[in-house]
């Protein structure tokens, strides 16, 4: 994610600023523009314009911004439509008149702008069901109850999320139950968008067969690899082949937890390139040589691996520092670098351009 600026007085700007700290702006961000633009004052119609170039834009807030201040994307004038590319996915939200919802419902939507932005960067296929019916992507945030729980889950390009996940205790109560180092809101969509890409870019590929060399074949039954487990745990070894324990489950598992992983990994340096962080590489990695994050070319495999390993140890660093637990609690062994590359490549390759133009 990189940092921004506001156009009126340059103060820099976060990702989720909906006004300028600084001199009080509103401000709103246009996924086409990649710019969180500041904003003229809006026409009668609620209209805005917006410098890009020698042109002037005319935009609309989505209509989460105008009706709970819960959203800061913008929606061409010009388009028929009342919600942002980003809040338009989501078919199902929480009954907002509960508070505890409202607030999860506001997280979630933050994370799931961080996902979209950072798919959008990587020129991935994004497109609702009401673009595309048969392989069109929805997000259902839900409510759960005693005798109706909700499981977090991707089925056909729809994404579900139960809503208790943007709670911090529950959240944390349930990676302590689950034996997890990672856990967070952006992690599960990262996750579940996973799954939704194996089916749209590799199911019916010709990579079909190089997925299953690194990943294991995805014919497995999943119900029995899900019971045995949660009966038996992971192998006593699965750090040596697999990303987290989880992964180690079944190749589809497997496949998301690698993806979410790397959207981690170009998603924080991206962040490390902004605020042109330079960080010393790992002895045993490049002898210890500084690494200038904002000339890290991260198309290639190699240097953003060896970012990534300077980045994530100086993070785990600063955190101990503060008395708290490593931020990155991950090793990348060479299997699992193996399959990172897989994803790398998948997603750097001119085929992607050529899916998103078809679908």
């Amino acid at each position: 994610m990189k940092l921004f600026s506001c156009d009126h007085c340059q103060q820099t700007l976060y990702f989720e600023n909906s006004r300028c700290v600084s001199c009080g702006h509103a401000l709103g961000y246009s996924p086409d523009l990649a710019r969180l633009a500041t904003l003229t004052e809006p026409d009668e119609a609620g209209v805005y314009e917006v410098s890009s170039g020698n042109d002037r834009l005319r935009f609309r807030l989505c209509r989460n911004a105008r009706e709970h201040d819960a959203c800061n994307w913008l929606v061409a004038a010009d388009e028929n439509a009342e919600f942002c590319r980003s809040c338009a996915l989501s078919e199902v939200i929480p009954d907002l008149s509960i508070a505890s919802n409202d607030a999860a419902w506001r997280r979630i939507e933050a994370a799931k702008r961080r996902l979209l932005y950072t798919l959008f960067a990587l020129r991935l296929p994004v497109q609702s069901r009401a673009e595309n019916a048969e392989h069109g992507l929805a997000f259902r945030f839900l409510k759960g109850t005693e005798d109706e729980p909700v499981m977090t889950g991707h089925d056909d390009g729809i994404i579900t999320l139960n809503v208790d996940e943007a709670d911090f205790a529950f959240r944390e109560n349930m990676r302590e139950k689950m034996g997890e180092g990672y856990r967070t809101v952006l992690g599960h969509l990262r996750h579940e968008i996973g799954h939704y890409y194996w089916g749209l870019l590799i199911s019916d590929s010709n990579l079909l067969e190089a997925f299953r060399d690194k990943f294991g074949d995805e014919r497995a039954d999943y119900e029995k690899a899900m019971e045995r487990h949660y009966e038996m745990g992971p192998p006593l070894n699965w750090g040596e082949t697999f990303i987290s324990a989880y992964a180690s489950m079944h190749p589809w598992e497997d496949w998301a937890e690698t993806w979410a992983h790397y959207l981690h990994m170009v998603d924080t340096l991206e962040t490390a390139k902004s605020h042109g962080l330079t960080v010393r590489a790992p002895a045993s990695d490049r002898a210890g040589e500084r690494i200038a994050t904002d000339r890290l070319p991260l198309f290639d495999f190699d240097a953003l691996t060896s970012g990534w390993n300077a980045v994530t140890l100086a993070l785990n660093s600063l955190n101990r520092s503060m008395g708290m637990k490593d931020a990155y609690p991950f090793v990348l062994t060479a299997p699992v670098l193996d399959k990172l590359k897989f994803v790398h490549r998948l997603v750097q390759a001119p085929v992607i351009s050529q899916v998103h133009a078809a679908a």
